[in-house]
C-alpha cells in the first residue's frame, strides 16, 4: 500500500508540472516555475518517504537468513547501479573527449590536461562499479 502510494505521488509530482508547461504558453518564466516545482514536489515526496521507510523497530538475529525478495532486489539495485553510472560515464565522456581533441588540434600542450578531464569523467562508471560491489557484498 505504502509503495503504491508513493510511486503514485511521485508520477504525479512529474506528470503535473510537466502538463502545466506542454498544455501552457512557453515562456521561460513558466518553464522556472515548472522546473521548480516539479523538483520540490518530486524531493520532498522522496524525503517524505525515506523518513517514513526507516522508522520503526528492526528485529533481525546475527546470521539470518536473508529473504528471496532481499537478494532480488540487491541484484535489481546492483545492476542499475551499474547501468545508469555506465550511462552517465558515456555521456561524460562523449562531450570530454570531443571537446578534448578540439582543444588538443589547437595547442598540443594541453595534452596532459585533456587527458585528466576524460579520466575524471571515466571514475563515474568506476564509482558506480564500486557501489554495486558493495550491494553485492551485502547479500553474498
Amino acid at each position: 500500500m505504502f509503495k503504491t502510494i508513493t510511486a503514485s505521488l511521485l508520477l504525479i509530482s512529474i506528470l503535473a508540472p510537466m502538463a502545466y508547461f506542454v498544455f501552457g504558453a512557453k515562456t521561460k518564466t513558466r518553464l522556472k516555475r515548472t522546473l521548480l516545482t516539479n523538483g520540490f514536489s518530486f524531493f520532498s515526496i522522496m524525503i517524505a518517504a525515506t523518513v517514513m521507510m526507516f522508522t520503526g523497530n528492526v528485529f533481525a538475529a546475527n546470521g539470518a537468513a536473508l529473504s528471496d525478495a532481499v537478494v532480488q532486489t540487491a541484484f535489481i539495485s546492483a545492476a542499475l547501479v551499474t547501468g545508469i553510472a555506465c550511462i552517465g560515464a558515456g555521456i561524460a565522456v562523449a562531450a570530454s573527449a570531443s571537446a578534448a581533441l578540439g582543444a588538443v588540434s589547437e595547442n598540443e600542450k594541453i595534452v596532459g590536461k585533456a587527458l585528466i578531464f576524460v579520466a575524471l569523467a571515466e571514475g563515474i562508471a568506476l564509482y558506480g562499479l564500486l557501489v554495486s560491489f558493495t550491494i553485492l557484498g551485502q547479500v553474498m
